[in-house]
């Protein structure tokens, strides 16, 4: 029935597109002599999970140590951005909502790894579905220290429980992006009820159709190396679905409403920006020259993005803001998440200053246009960097400009793959943000009192205060 549901959803939607091609879970003993080349592929082994002293044969490929080295940095670095986001998060409200903003980033994130072991994992990457995986691995079955994961490299596998660690970061990331939109005024219950619904509806579909052994984006080539789609774009329309059905906070445009600490921001920015080598290069998956790619472009389209937005806000309004740049930090870094490994060092730094510049004009002029009050600007950061990156990902992946494309790469082509891809996630995580807070509307009701919202949700909701005078 959940999987005819999700069929329909993406037949209306008019689904298909791809990326980054890591077929997922082979179940193998560590000790296991390993078969001819033409072994049949890792994603039918995986449907047959076995005890780690099986005789079963093996797929032909060896683990690293090299590699499961520099996976569990990654792991731990992109962990670090739960902290950062928080902080980042944080500094841009009010005093008075600091905490729930600490509290929600802090939890949605661990739920969200709770599930991820739970079904998450399996319903991403366990089966061959087209748009959803299947329950095979749910509660992490046949997933121990002898089954192996592929890499972009054939004979090269990763211990299935460290992919699996990787990859529940990456989960729990998404969904506490969304926290941003509806800042300083959704009950916390509310905003654990939308979460669980929207990870499991919009999240795990999406990342089984982009990165899922026989995922249906899968076959289109649609590049999308670190989650540009997956995680951004599809976290940023949930933001802007949530910012409408909320409606704006009390004063919105009428009090001031400025980050009540621009130095924690800051901190936040920094930390995100060291934690996103975790997020990008760890998408390799090895530690060879494809990390390394990933860490420049990491580097130079985020450089880039902050010199842009800086310049942008000098030109449109005679100074340059420390908010301004920090945001312009962030969204290189959203932007050159899907482009990281695929394109060259000078297309990630026109990918960064391009995307510095049309981010500052989201939330300075789209945020008007459109009319909603997303609070820290999940949609006009994540969700406009997004897009900007994964359009742009088709464009500077070619050869000729610096990319890693084939020499029969078509820039045309694959820019329709690439648009396709982000109507595609747009479509579909609104929908299903629509039902979710809806869901969650039905349940609790999403919004705190007014009296609550005024007197602020550090004491109202959870009894304690950040600042002691």
């Amino acid at each position: 029935m959940f999987k005819n549901f999700l069929l329909s959803l993406a037949l209306v939607a008019g689904v298909g597109l791809v990326a980054p091609t890591f077929a997922e879970d082979v179940m193998a003993p560590a000790a296991a002599e390993a078969v001819a080349a033409d072994a049949a592929p890792a994603a039918a082994a995986a449907d047959t999970p076995a005890a780690p002293d099986a005789a079963v044969p093996a797929v032909a490929g060896t683990v690293d140590k090299g590699d499961v080295a520099w996976m569990i940095v990654a792991t731990l670095l992109v962990v670090m951005m739960v902290p950062g986001l928080a902080l980042f998060y944080g500094g841009l409200v009010r005093a008075k909502n600091m905490l729930p903003v600490l509290m929600q980033v802090l939890v949605v994130f661990s739920l969200v790894v709770v599930l991820w072991a739970l079904y998450g994992y399996s319903l991403a990457f366990g089966g061959e579905g087209l748009f959803i995986g299947s329950f095979d691995k749910l509660f992490l079955s046949g997933v121990n220290t002898a089954t192996l994961a592929d890499t972009f490299t054939p004979e090269s596998k990763l211990p299935e429980l460290l992919f699996a660690a990787f990859q529940a970061t990456f989960a729990g990331l998404t969904t506490a992006l969304v926290v941003g939109s509806y800042a300083e005024r959704m009950k916390f219950s509310a905003v654990l009820i939308f979460s669980v619904i929207w990870f499991t509806l919009a999240y795990l579909p999406i990342a089984h159709m982009v990165w899922g052994p026989g995922g249906y984006l899968l076959g289109k080539g649609a590049l999308d190396f670190a989650g540009g789609t997956v995680v951004h774009i599809n976290a940023g329309i949930a933001g802007l679905v949530g910012a409408y059905m909320l409606g704006k906070r009390i004063g919105y445009g009428k009090e001031s409403m400025a980050p009540h600490s621009l130095p924690l921001m800051m901190l936040g920015a920094a930390m995100l920006w060291v934690g996103w080598f975790g997020f990008n290069a760890g998408s390799n998956l090895e530690a060879t020259a494809g990390a390394a790619l990933a860490v420049i472009n990491t580097l130079l389209a985020t450089a880039a993005a902050v010199v842009s937005w800086s310049l942008g806000e000098g030109v449109a309004r005679g100074k340059a803001s420390m908010l301004g740049a920090a945001s312009g930090a962030i969204a290189g870094l959203v932007s050159i998440t899907p482009a990281c490994g695929t394109v060259g060092p000078i297309g990630a730094i026109v990918i960064g200053f391009v995307a510095g510049l049309i981010c500052l004009w989201a939330v300075s002029q789209l945020k008007k246009m459109i009319g909603a009050d997303d609070s820290l600007d999940v949609f006009g950061v994540h969700g406009v960097g997004g897009i900007a990156g994964a359009l742009l990902t088709g464009v500077f992946s070619a050869p000729g400009l610096g990319g890693t494309g084939d020499s029969d790469f078509d820039i045309a082509h694959q820019l329709l793959v690439q648009a396709e891809g982000v109507l595609i996630t747009i479509v579909w995580s609104a929908i299903v943000a629509f039902v979710a807070y809806k869901i969650a509307d039905l349940a609790v009701g999403l919004r705190v009192k007014e009296e609550e919202e005024r007197e602020g949700l550090d004491t109202t909701y959870h009894g304690e205060s950040a600042y002691h005078a």
